[in-house]
């Protein structure tokens, strides 16, 4: 009989009963797939449009918008699954020199930072959302409506709102619950 590993799933280990997830952790865990499936997405449809064009002489009708939108919602999802784990693009020179108390504080305000900006970000995709809706605008080849697209991504928007106020309220009372990249000075 084989020895349990720790971190293979077996109880006691990384993997096992001490590591459950609750609630918010499979929240923010479908927000991430949610965001590759995206990714997925927007590769496959540029995989298969060069495909038939190159290979076929056919042209999809809308790529190029259907492209662009789904490259949108990317982006705003993505926004989403980065904003949560602290894992985009930072400059932590200040914050890798100081005490891990202050770094928390440092870390708290930054989030709060991002929050706001990124509340007004959604009020301002929600207007547009509806003003597009409002319009009637279409797409170019079939027709069809854009708004949807415009919503999908405002879901994203809201789904970033949401991560960032769960990382907040951790960091804030349960910092030990904030996983993320944690550097030294030396790093």
């Amino acid at each position: 009989m084989a020895t349990p590993v720790p971190g293979d799933g077996a109880p006691g280990g990384v993997g096992g009963a001490a590591q459950r997830k609750n609630f918010m952790d499979r929240f923010i865990e479908s927000i991430e797939w949610i965001a590759a499936f995206f990714v997925g997405v927007v590769a496959l449809n540029t995989f298969t449009a060069i495909v038939l064009r190159k290979f076929f002489s056919v042209t999809i009708p809308d790529y190029y918008n259907f492209g662009q939108f789904l490259l949108g919602i990317l982006i705003f999802w993505g926004i989403a699954a980065t904003s949560y784990r602290g894992t985009h693009i930072t400059v932590d020179l200040v914050w890798a020199n100081a005490s891990p108390r202050h770094q928390r504080w440092i870390d708290v305000f930054a989030t709060l930072v991002l929050l706001f900006v990124v509340v007004m970000q959604t009020i301002t995709l929600y207007d547009k959302v509806a003003s597009t809706r409002a319009d009637g605008v279409l797409t170019v080849d079939l027709g069809l409506p854009i708004w949807p697209f415009f919503a999908v991504a405002w879901i994203g928007d809201v789904s970033a709102v949401l991560l960032i106020a769960i990382r907040t309220y951790r960091l804030i009372f349960h910092p030990d619950q904030v996983r993320g990249p944690r550097l030294n000075a030396t790093e």
